[in-house]
């Protein structure tokens, strides 16, 4: 079972940048299919993107695409998510995910498809 810890958040301005990071302990981390997800104050959790357990490969929501980038480093036990020309509308908690021993074709874009979950870093966007 893999524990999952968030860090990185807090308060920028709009068009600044912030790195997320997620820390896995317990678990073989390779075995994992890693995303990010976030929950705005209201609003149900949204998926914001996902790595295949290689790392080769990433798919993002439509609203962060060409602004965030996800990566991991299976030797460092980490998946990162790096934000760039923030905006108000990101604020938001996010959240690290891991699905276990999933090597099937489909990016894991839905909530219920992870089985782990870390508790979440504020991310604050100021205008």
């Amino acid at each position: 079972q893999v524990q999952l810890v968030e860090s990185g958040g807090g308060l920028v301005q709009a068009g600044g940048s912030l790195r997320l990071s997620c820390a896995a302990s317990g678990g073989t981390f390779s075995n994992y299919v890693m995303g990010w997800f976030r929950q705005a104050p209201g609003k149900e959790r949204e998926f914001v993107a996902t790595i295949r357990r290689s790392g080769g490969n990433a798919y993002y929501a439509d609203s962060v695409k060409a602004r965030f980038t996800i990566s991991r480093d299976n030797a460092l036990n980490t998946v990162t998510l790096q934000m760039n020309s923030l905006k108000p509308e990101d604020t938001a908690v996010y959240y690290c995910a891991a699905r276990s021993y999933y090597s099937g074709a489909f990016y894991l874009t839905q909530t219920v498809q992870y089985n782990y979950w870390g508790q979440g870093t504020q991310v604050t966007v100021s205008s």
